[in-house]
């Protein structure tokens, strides 16, 4: 993770991944991202800013696309809110 990244750093990178996204389901979930209290509010938004992004982009572009965001909340969370190994990950099929 890169020195000094914060909540307002991952919050812009989360909105920006929406960009263009329209229709009322991205319309709230830009509304919750802008409005998260803090660093865990944006863990557990990841899941609704992957179904706003899989649906306009399809599933494998939208994981794609959240792994950078993902890796600015090192070190920021507690351990027990960190990412795990996914079952379904290529590393996991091998």
């Amino acid at each position: 993770m890169a020195e000094g990244i914060g909540v307002e750093d991952i919050r812009e990178s989360m909105l920006a991944l929406l960009g263009g996204a329209e229709g009322d389901r991205a319309s709230h979930v830009k509304r919750r991202i802008r409005y998260a209290g803090d660093v865990q509010a944006l863990w557990f938004l990841r899941g609704d800013l992957m179904e706003v992004l899989a649906a306009a982009h399809g599933e494998t572009a939208a994981r794609q696309m959240l792994v950078g965001v993902s890796g600015m909340f090192d070190n920021l969370l507690p351990q027990g809110l960190r990412s795990r190994p996914s079952p379904l990950g290529a590393s996991a099929r091998e």
